[in-house]
């Protein structure tokens, strides 16, 4: 039995992090998975920018309520969904992900949680070391073949190390620097390319 494993940020939704760029004016949040190969230095970073300027959880929550999945991920997942069983596993917080996977019609999703204290983000708690890794490691231990994807540095363990794998929307040195995994760009190929291994 087949199991797709998707990132979400980039895949399904916009980066959370670039829209709170563009809603605070501040550049520096720009910088994703896709930029920095270490979760946790990123991680750091980001913590550090929000102390800095005074931002608090909920500022953060207030912009992702605005936000509307990627034009075309609403019927491409439900697509998917349709004919196999789908995970997603994301670099973000259950703080974060309640309204996208509201617009996304609830699909299943494993990510991390955020530490805070007075309502500023002091820290994060991962589900599990290497989280999308382990994860996959895991449901191949309960009979699953996985099939993953992703955009970001962070999404090239899983991809590895499933049945099939594929970028999907990545950045040119990604996938210059991978040429040996599929990359897509539009979900109609991204689709049939996964169909392709399902059937």
């Amino acid at each position: 039995m087949e199991i797709v494993c998707l990132d979400l940020e980039g895949v399904l939704v916009p980066e959370i992090w670039i829209a709170f760029a563009n809603a605070t004016g501040i550049d520096a949040f720009r910088r994703t998975t896709r930029d920095e190969p270490d979760y946790d230095k990123l991680m750091h970073y980001r913590i550090d920018l929000l102390d800095k300027h005074g931002f608090t959880l909920k500022q953060i929550q207030d912009v992702i309520s605005t936000m509307r999945p990627l034009i075309g991920a609403e019927e491409f997942l439900d697509q998917l969904r349709e004919r196999t069983q789908v995970l997603i596993l994301s670099d973000t917080f259950d703080q974060f992900s309640r309204p996208l996977m509201k617009k996304l019609n609830w699909p299943a999703i494993f990510c991390n949680s955020l530490l805070e204290e007075n309502g500023r983000v002091t820290g994060y708690k991962m589900r599990c070391p290497q989280s999308k890794l382990t994860t996959v490691r895991a449901l191949q231990s309960c009979g699953f073949d996985t099939i993953a994807a992703g955009d970001s540095y962070y999404d090239l363990g899983m991809i590895r190390a499933s049945k099939a794998g594929f970028l999907f929307r990545s950045t040119e040195e990604i996938k210059k620097a991978n040429p040996d995994i599929p990359a897509f760009d539009t979900y109609d190929d991204f689709l049939a390319a996964i169909f392709k291994e399902l059937d």
